[in-house]
């Protein structure tokens, strides 16, 4: 079948219409690209047509490029030298085509009917007039940098000359979506118009367009850029105030916001094809990075698989809730309830008395209400949002649900009593799903009467922004509970990773060792702020210290003493537990909630490190450099998610990455811990690890995975899908 179609009407007026089909969008590949240049090139020779609108058949318009199709293109060819050529000349053959477009004596006029993103975007900047829908969820723009890349098919130079560089920035840099009325007012687009009217609104264009028109302004002599020339002490100072702006956001992990600032730069010094070959060269350059591929493989491919639950198990029919229920209405609970009432499913919040339930309806409330002020949804809607949440303190409640998420107290004890009162009414095919973040599903699993149902949902505070759900197989837990699981997280929007049971689970696991390994640098006398900037260095959301804040060093004090009781005489405090207790018990420094950790945080101004911590360990005499602190959080999450995989907690490094970027925001440009690894080399990767393990100590020795795969020079990811 075609994906798409060229009608020429009794008007002269021919439409293209992207419909790919079994595809819930149009993308941009070989296939698409190939008839899109053939329609193009057919109404362009065809002298009875007058004009041409482009448009989808879908309710989006164009999500941009396939990025599977791109991760090939970059694997394309025997040597670097024929991979960059190869792409060199596809991405010029796609610039001739835009400009076929932009430089035709026949109007095209874009009538986009939804979401047109990257290449889709593109090709609506290359056409001379650009039609939106007034629908404020379509999406416009160019989002590459999110995964690493910047636009490759003209979008940072028709930016450029449409807005000048001090505008067309921030938005490249940012990857930055926009609205239909934001791109209106951003003159980005032309117009807007409701649905239904664009294609009739584009042909009137089209009957009416003087000739100016179909002549962009970059076209005509003596055009000049809007904004700051860089050729002036202002426009040196406006691009080097947006380099240092840059830089202190990212410290230069991401190659692809240089590249932009480069092309963006150079390209207002040259005619418009000429700045289309700069740009292609340095995308080209960019996409044979391997922080560039590896953004691209996670954040995009590895992800697109996670959200199709290419690992959910294939014979059981597919589940879609109408109810859920969920035990405890704190931060968790509720945030859970939200999340599924949001998606159109009733939720039962249970809590120990009605006065506990209804403070959770009430988070419930003030998160609907900031929505409607935000003018985010319309007040009715938030009202049904809320009306689908009940508020109960009575266990026979729970008799009809079909799944129950248990988010108590992180206690053992606590989580058995209230999964047998639960089970005590539970129907027999319901899911028992328990919210723990660190305790293992098995031995929660012993106070079930059906193991086989019982599995783990780990959510992720806030659970209304946080996209992750890592979903923990305990030793019996069957294949429906699984892949019902799998299922509800899907319905609520969610992307599901798979792991199998393990102390702390994947992520827990992993994530542990980024604040630990703070702790422990504190305890060896390293200034705090080194500590600190060390971990924004290595492109981590958020600084160690400030983070265990957050998350509560309380309550990593109370994890340490559970996970101690849980192992007796095999459990090893470390210097770390040994200062987090300092905190807890003896300085009562919890975390922020408390107003007190490793941060003061003053009523009249921002948060500072606490001055005391200087007193719980003396300064050592010689510092690590920045990059030694740096080396030391990738190197530690790194090692301890490859042992997951050695142990088969985590049975594929996609999981293991998407995971990580997801549940925790490990460094986005490394593409994830073992995407990190096979970057370096496992063979460097190892002698790194061995070297940090003299300096610092055994939690740094590589694991005999790692060494073999040092020893015959095999990278995880190959190794794997050879396996596989």
């Amino acid at each position: 079948m075609p994906n798409l179609t060229l009608a020429r009407g009794e008007d002269g007026i021919a439409v293209i219409t992207w419909d790919m089909p079994g595809r819930s969008m149009n993308v941009m590949n070989d296939a698409s690209l190939g008839e899109f240049a053939a329609a193009v090139d057919g109404a362009l020779s065809d002298s009875e047509t007058e004009g041409v609108v482009v448009t989808s058949g879908k309710p989006a318009f164009i999500a941009g490029a396939d990025l599977e199709w791109l991760e090939a293109l970059m694997a394309s060819g025997e040597t670097e030298d024929m991979r960059i050529r190869s792409l060199f000349d596809r991405f010029m053959d796609l610039h001739h085509l835009f400009r076929r477009i932009e430089t035709a004596k026949k109007p095209f006029v874009a009538a986009i009917n939804g979401t047109a993103l990257g290449g889709g975007f593109e090709i609506c900047l290359a056409c001379h007039r650009r039609i939106a829908t007034e629908d404020p969820r379509a999406l416009l723009g160019l989002p590459e940098a999110k995964v690493g890349l910047f636009p490759g098919i003209g979008g940072t130079q028709r930016y450029l000359r449409m807005l000048g560089a001090l505008e067309a920035l921030p938005l490249l840099l940012e990857g930055t979506y926009l609205s239909p009325a934001q791109a209106l007012a951003r003159g980005l687009v032309d117009e807007v118009a409701p649905t239904a009217e664009l294609v009739a609104r584009a042909k009137d264009w089209i009957r009416a367009a003087p000739a100016e028109a179909l002549v962009k302004p970059w076209d005509k002599p003596g055009f000049i850029i809007p904004g700051a020339d860089p050729r002036t002490l202002a426009g040196v100072q406006a691009f080097s105030a947006a380099n240092a702006m840059q830089r202190a956001k990212t410290y230069g992990n991401y190659p692809a916001l240089d590249a932009i600032q480069s092309v963006v730069y150079r390209g207002m010094l040259v005619p418009i094809d000429t700045a289309l070959r700069i740009e292609t060269e340095a995308f080209v350059r960019l996409t044979l990075d391997p922080r560039a591929r590896n953004m691209v493989r996670t954040q995009f491919i590895n992800l697109q698989q996670a959200n199709k639950l290419a690992r959910r198990p294939a014979a059981v029919a597919r589940k879609r809730f109408s109810r859920i229920d969920v035990l405890g209405a704190g931060l968790m609970g509720s945030g859970i309830a939200h999340v599924a009432a949001r998606a159109g499913i009733d939720v039962v919040l249970l809590d120990v008395n009605a006065e506990a339930a209804e403070r959770g309806l009430d988070h419930i409330r003030r998160q609907q209400q900031t929505a409607v002020d935000r003018g985010r949804i319309p007040e009715a809607e938030a009202r049904a949002i809320v009306a689908r949440v009940q508020p109960v303190a009575d266990y026979e409640r729970l008799a009809g649900a079909e799944l129950v998420i248990e988010a108590v107290f992180e206690n053992r004890e606590v989580k058995a009593e209230v999964t047998r009162r639960a089970e005590a009414v539970l129907r027999s095919e319901a899911v028992f799903a328990s919210n723990t973040s660190t305790l293992p599903i098995t031995g929660l699993a012993q106070a079930s009467a059906r193991p086989e149902r019982f599995i783990g949902l780990h959510f992720f505070s806030p659970v209304e922004r946080m996209p992750l759900v890592e979903i923990i197989r305990g030793e019996r837990t069957g294949e429906e509970a699984l892949a019902w699981s799998m299922d509800f997280v899907r319905q609520i929007g969610k992307t599901p990773i798979v792991v199998n049971d393990s102390r702390g689970f994947y992520t827990s696991r992993v994530f542990g060792t980024y604040t630990r390994e703070a702790v422990l640098m504190l305890a060896e006398g390293v200034r705090p702020a080194l500590i600190e900037n060390g971990g924004k260095s290595a492109g981590m959301p958020m600084a160690p210290l400030a983070l265990s804040d957050e998350v509560a060093i309380s309550l990593i004090h109370q994890v340490a003493v559970q996970t101690a009781k849980d192992l007796g005489d095999k459990y090893r405090p470390t210097a770390a537990d040994r200062l987090i207790a300092e905190m807890v018990e003896r300085q009562n420094r919890p975390g922020r909630r408390a107003g007190k950790g490793f941060y003061d945080y003053p009523a009249d101004g921002p948060k500072r490190l606490w001055p005391g911590l200087s007193g719980l360990a003396p300064e050592a005499a010689t510092q690590p450099s920045l990059d030694d602190v740096k080396t030391r959080y990738l190197a530690i999450q790194a090692l301890e998610a490859a042992r997951c995989l050695e142990e088969n907690v985590v049975t594929d490094p996609a999981d293991a990455d998407v995971g990580a970027l997801l549940g925790w925001g490990f460094a986005p440009w490394t593409g994830g811990p073992l995407s990190y690894i096979d970057m370096l080399g496992t063979g460097p990767f190892v002698e790194l690890c061995d070297r940090l393990a003299q300096q610092h100590g055994a939690r740094f020795l590589p694991n005999p995975m790692l060494r073999d795969l040092a020893r015959r020079g095999a990278a995880i990811y190959s190794e794997r899908r050879t396996a596989a």
